[in-house]
């Protein structure tokens, strides 16, 4: 009972109370709401950037940030669609995409890791530069007439009644809570976060941590993007513009904090369900889209500023119950 209580009054018990009161409020105000197509549709018209959140996690606990995955996104979705275009056979198009994301994610951390350089100034101008390319590449175009087989990966259930990026998500969850929470890797992620130096004095291999990290990122986020390809069954430059403020506030509302060492996948998690459920309820009462931008803008302030405030408000208790 005592354990219970302790978790209650935890991040994660705030943020369980938050989502039980969302979801509350949008049953009240959609009877549609509850319905299992509106369920799914929950999850799959976010899927792309909860499997984001996962590896973002990773980073923002060791210490860093990616600021460059919704272009990165972008990037292999474009340059599917261009190989494509040109008559390359789709898998090997779908390779070549994971490829260069990757290579987007090892060029970020050769940057940070090995030449020290901040990761918010290189992955800012990743999100720049990536984008860029990627508009390059199909200019003002749409492009689409992909293989039925793959619109239906995007399109269609594949297990049950879930596709195939659901799968890929719940696969990748279970993966990342066994390195974050029961490997060596997963202890250098925190270490590293909690005091570089101290990890490094301690025998970590920082640089290789950090740069496998970015490297994961960039893997990932091009895989979220050929799924959105194959979801929207059309590319265009601008695929996944904007993505990087959910991904975030996902992570930091989940009380990972954006210093590094601290956070679970846990209040992640609850992250994603109430941000997707807020977002959810938002569109079924027809709250405009530049509206719930404004709100996860707001959240994503939150999320930064409560955990910092309840941290001083503890102090502050514990300092006066202690005896002068």
């Amino acid at each position: 009972m005592e354990w219970v209580w302790r978790r209650l009054r935890s991040w994660e018990g705030l943020l369980l109370v938050i989502l039980l009161a969302v979801v509350a409020i949008n049953i009240t105000q959609s009877p549609a709401y509850l319905g299992l197509g509106n369920q799914m549709n929950l999850f799959q018209l976010s899927i792309e950037k909860i499997i984001i959140a996962l590896v973002m996690t990773l980073i923002i606990i060791n210490g860093e940030i990616d600021l460059s995955v919704a272009s990165i996104m972008g990037l292999a979705a474009c340059i599917l669609a261009a190989l494509h275009a040109q008559g390359v056979a789709l898998p090997m198009a779908i390779a070549a995409a994971l490829a260069a994301g990757a290579l987007c994610g090892a060029f970020n951390g050769f940057w940070i890791a090995y030449v020290g350089l901040p990761s918010l100034a290189v992955t800012l101008a990743g999100l720049i530069g990536y984008r860029g390319v990627a508009r390059i590449l199909l200019e003002d175009r749409s492009i689409g007439d992909f293989p039925a087989w793959f619109n239906r990966l995007g399109q269609q259930p594949l297990v049950g009644p879930l596709p195939l990026a659901l799968v890929l998500f719940l696969v990748l969850l279970v993966l990342a809570v066994i390195i974050l929470q029961s490997s060596a890797f997963g202890r250098y992620v925190y270490v590293i976060g909690n005091n570089r130096e101290v990890a490094r004095y301690s025998g970590v291999r920082v640089r290789r941590v950090k740069w496998l990290l970015f490297v994961a990122s960039g893997f990932v986020a091009a895989l979220a993007g050929l799924l959105l390809a194959a979801r929207l069954g059309a590319v265009r430059g601008n695929n996944g513009d904007g993505f990087e403020l959910d991904i975030i506030t996902m992570v930091l509302l989940g009380g990972v904090s954006v210093f590094g060492g601290t956070g679970t996948l846990t209040g992640v998690g609850l992250a994603i369900l109430i941000i997707l459920n807020l977002r959810n309820g938002m569109s079924l009462v027809n709250i405009t889209s530049n509206t719930q931008t404004g709100v996860i803008g707001a959240l994503l302030i939150l999320s930064v500023l409560l955990p910092n405030l309840a941290q001083r408000v503890r102090l502050g208790w514990r300092a006066r119950s202690t005896p002068a």
